[in-house]
């Protein structure tokens, strides 16, 4: 979940079709998605309509600022196999608050939903390169379903797996930046790549895909949130540093 990071985009082709086919993919994307969730409402233990109906408020919500942006500045004339993965994250995702809202404790279902999702999360960028379909919205909305999907995992691990409120920390330091961004508009200029970024973000997803474990040890769940917390503060320090030094 990084931010800001400038991905690399490229050239853009002009669409030739009057009609907009990535977004009608999106669209298509989005009710097969919608399904799925109801479906996984109906089959999963103990969910509740009410939890049913928030996984879909925030997985339509997320699909239509997704269509906006397609609409607005994709540059291709098809969605793409990338993309389409990252729509499938985003309704594992959707999928995940499922048990959270429920009150449900740690479980292997959610578990292999979360790991399936993060193998996932490798695939994309590849699909996307290999159909010679990379893009900026493509790398904004990679990010932005990894944002949410740390947010999700963070919350269970700290409501349902007991972990408190550091936990929690673990999926807001993509957020707080973002609000911090509307007030010093210099937080928004774009970023070098680093691989110290990268290898942050890595261990954050891992930290959380554990902790969704029924069985890690509170020992060994300790060290890992107190770890990343000290490495997310490290890596969103250097860049407001190197952002704030940029600005003059």
């Amino acid at each position: 979940m990084t931010h800001n990071e400038n991905p690399r985009v490229i050239a853009r082709t002009v669409r030739t079709s009057p009609v907009f086919q990535p977004r009608t993919e999106l669209a298509g994307a989005a009710g097969l998605g919608l399904c799925a969730i109801v479906l996984t409402g109906l089959v999963w233990p103990s969910v509740g309509w009410e939890a049913v109906v928030a996984s879909l408020a925030m997985f339509g919500l997320a699909s239509a600022i997704a269509a906006q942006r397609v609409h607005r500045s994709y540059p291709h004339d098809r969605l793409g196999f990338g993309n389409l993965t990252t729509m499938i994250r985003l309704v594992l995702t959707s999928v995940l608050v499922l048990p959270l809202l429920a009150g449900q404790d740690l479980s292997w279902a959610a578990f292999s939903i979360a790991v399936l999702a993060l193998c996932l999360d490798g695939v994309d960028g590849r699909l996307a390169r290999r159909q010679n379909l990379v893009s900026q919205f493509g790398a904004r909305f990679d990010m932005e379903v990894d944002s949410l999907f740390g947010l999700v995992l963070a919350v269970n691990a700290g409501l349902a797996g007991g972990f408190g409120p550091f936990a929690i920390l673990l999926g807001l330091p993509r957020y707080a930046f973002g609000a911090a961004a509307l007030m010093y508009p210099w937080l928004r200029h774009d970023l070098p790549e680093r691989r110290g970024r990268k290898a942050v973000c890595v261990l954050q997803l891992g930290t959380l895909i554990a902790l969704q474990a029924p069985v890690l040890p509170t020992w060994l769940a300790s060290i890992l949130i107190v770890s990343t917390i000290a490495g997310l503060a490290w890596s969103f320090g250097r860049d407001i540093l190197w952002l704030r030094a940029a600005r003059r």
